[in-house]
Formats: structure tokens, C-alpha cells, sequence
């Protein structure tokens, strides 16, 4: 498959997408980040898989979207990185766990909880699910310099969102709901649905991956009865997002530069 000039899945070949990749969920969503970008092109749409291209800095950068999980998120992955990308930004939305992970706040993945099948096709167990350093520290800068509300750590990732929101119905309701206490327990930050797969297949294709969400709410907020409310806009999420891929943009160069003068 990683051999077809025209990849199955994402409908693109080389030359269709740059080597940085924003990654959303939602094919929705790529015409309003596509929108970042300096003339940005619409490329096609396959499936679930919707590609823009533009540049940043006058770097060439494309927008992906994945679908909901994490099967649909690696085969982007894999796909895309057969043609040439080489850097990927998870842009997507996610719940809340920790207390004061409240919505409309910004959530930063460090590592994030293998609970879901994806990953285990790629790695061991054992194997921890984290972003690229390089990838997370843009992501941090360009969020220290927003001045918004933003959080960094952990995060669940799971392939059932019922079996999250309805642990109570499924046959394995004592697991589930005995896990999601030990989450809480570990302060885990919030839960979501591909990190933990796209970290690790990015580690099997060497390859440099990170993540942020906007919340859109906290059910554990909700049962202890804080406030809480429900917000879907995810335009900070996405302008930090932008802003951390410029910044990665530039540090490349620097680190090519450098590399040259020695």
C-alpha cells in the first residue's frame, strides 16, 4: 500500500501535502484552519479524509482530517507520511477529568493512556505513548505567549466514547468505571480518542507527532457541582495550534542553518 503513487485511503500523492500536518477530526473543520494559511488549496476529499494545502512562512503545510479514533487517524499517518510529511499536529477537542480543567480552556498531551487497540498493533504494551519534545515545547511557547487558559499533561485515550459517557450499560461496566477512577486518581487531565495512537505509530515511523484539544466540557466538574458549561468553538485551540507550527517552521531552519556553519 505505502507503494501506490495515489495513497487508498487519503486520495493524495507526493507533492499534494508539505511536510507539516495539521490533523483534525472532523473533515468540517480543514476549510477554517486551511483558512490559517497563506493561499491555501483544496486538494480533494476521500472517505473521511478532507486535505487542504497552503503555506506557512513560506513553508509549504497541509491539513488532514482524520475521522473520530484512532484506526482512521493511523492509516492518515501512515499514508501521508509515504508521501513526504514528516511533522503532525493533532488539533482537536476532548473532556475534561481534572477538576480544574474547565471548558473552553486548552489541553497540551505529554504523554497520553493506551486504552484503546490501535497502538497495540505498533508497540508493546510497555511502550509509553508520547509526543515529539520538539513539537510539544512549540505548543507550550506558543501557549505561554497566548495568554490563555492552558493545561499540560496527560490525557486517556480510549475507543469507546459510550463506554466512557455510559460505563453503567456496558457488560464491563466495573472495569471501566474502576479505571476511570484510577485516572482521576493520576490526574489525568482530560479524555480523548487518537493521541495515544498517533504518538506511537509516530515512533514506529520515526516520524514527529503532538497534540492539543479545546474542552468542551468536564463531567467531573458537573458531578461535583461546579460550574460548567458547553463550548464547541475551537478557534483558540486551532490559532495556538498555527502559531506552534510556525514556530516549529522556524526552528527547523535555524537547526539547518546551524547544521551548515559546522
Amino acid at each position: 500500500m505505502k507503494d501506490r503513487e495515489m495513497q487508498y485511503h487519503i486520495g493524495c500523492k507526493k507533492g499534494d501535502v508539505g511536510k507539516y500536518c495539521i490533523l483534525p477530526g472532523d473533515p468540517g473543520r480543514c476549510a477554517a484552519i486551511a483558512a490559517y494559511f497563506d493561499h491555501p488549496v483544496h486538494v480533494t476529499q476521500n472517505r473521511e479524509y478532507n486535505t487542504y494545502t497552503g503555506t506557512l512562512l513560506g513553508e509549504p503545510v497541509s491539513v488532514v482530517s482524520t475521522g473520530i479514533g484512532g484506526p482512521s487517524a493511523s492509516i492518515a499517518m501512515e499514508e501521508l507520511t509515504a508521501i513526504g510529511a514528516d511533522t503532525f499536529l493533532r488539533i482537536g477537542t476532548c473532556g475534561g477529568i481534572r477538576l480544574d480543567v474547565q471548558s473552553g480552556d486548552v489541553v497540551i498531551a505529554t504523554g497520553a493512556i493506551r486504552h484503546e487497540g490501535t497502538s497495540r498493533e505498533y508497540a508493546p504494551i510497555e511502550f509509553p505513548a508520547v509526543p515529539d519534545y520538539g513539537v510539544l515545547s512549540a505548543l507550550v511557547d506558543a501557549s505561554r505567549a497566548s495568554g490563555k487558559r492552558w493545561h499540560a499533561g496527560v490525557v486517556q485515550c480510549k475507543d469507546s466514547f459510550y463506554g466512557q459517557h455510559s460505563p453503567q450499560r456496558m457488560p464491563i461496566s466495573s472495569e471501566l468505571e474502576h479505571k476511570w477512577e484510577a485516572w482521576k486518581r493520576l490526574g489525568v487531565l482530560a479524555s480523548e480518542m487518537e493521541s495515544a495512537a498517533l504518538f506511537t505509530v509516530a515512533a514506529a515511523l520515526g516520524v514527529r507527532c503532538g497534540s492539543l484539544f479545546h474542552v468542551i466540557w468536564n463531567q467531573e466538574r458537573e458531578k461535583a457541582g461546579l460550574d460548567q458549561t458547553e463550548t464547541h468553538e475551537v478557534d483558540t485551540a486551532v490559532s495556538l495550534g498555527v502559531e506552534a507550527l510556525k514556530l516549529l517552521i522556524q526552528r527547523d531552519r535555524e537547526a539547518k542553518t546551524t547544521d551548515h556553519r559546522s
